[in-house]
């Protein structure tokens, strides 16, 4: 259940306007909960390539390029999840989560940011990381690509994942995103690595 700040103030004139922003700037300063991102877990198999794999920080616009939890409201518009973030900026995140996905699968020599001696380079786009509260779905959508170390594009796919979500809460908005994500993280290793 929602809390909110309820203002009960029995001062008069000025006393009462400095009371009120005191209070509300109170009620405004409350910690938002904040949520992290798991990596996918357990090795795929045997090593696939002694290879190495750059992966790109996601390319994304507003209202994904943030550390706030995106609602859809209607197919026109969208809003922030009340009193919850993401544990950093949203394309910061999933770059980390992907690499280490990467590296707990061990089926490349190694994988890392930008800057390591790469084979090739996995460059992607965030479509959606949303929470759908019309269809009570959890929206994860990833443009991917793989290019060479001459530029040449060597695959690209994109990857959904919708994920039913029990309440608005926001612990069950962010279980619900992170598990649409791991299903596409998971999905991402399986079809780039044997193409490194």
């Amino acid at each position: 259940m929602r809390s909110y700040c309820a203002l009960r103030l029995p001062f008069p004139g000025n006393l009462l306007l400095a009371a009120i922003a005191a209070l509300l700037s109170a009620c405004a300063s409350a910690p938002k909960l904040t949520y992290d991102l798991n990596p996918v877990r357990g090795a795929f198999g045997p090593r696939a390539a002694d290879r190495q794999l750059a992966i790109a920080i996601p390319d994304a616009t507003l209202p994904e390029n943030s550390s706030e939890i995106v609602v859809r409201t209607s197919p026109e518009s969208v809003a922030y999840l009340s009193g919850a973030q993401w544990a950093d900026r949203l394309p910061i995140l999933i770059q980390s989560r992907l690499i280490e996905s990467f590296q707990n699968a061990h089926v490349l020599r190694g994988a890392g940011g930008p800057g390591i001696l790469a084979d090739a380079t996995l460059q992607t786009n965030l479509r959606r990381f949303e929470y759908d509260a019309g269809a009570s779905l959890a929206a994860v959508e990833i443009s991917a690509q793989l290019t060479g170390t001459s530029g040449r594009v060597i695959a690209a796919r994109r990857f959904t994942a919708n994920v039913p979500v029990p309440s608005s809460e926001p612990p069950a908005v962010a279980a619900a995103l992170d598990a649409g994500l791991s299903k596409i993280m998971r999905e991402i290793v399986l079809w780039a690595a044997p193409k490194v």
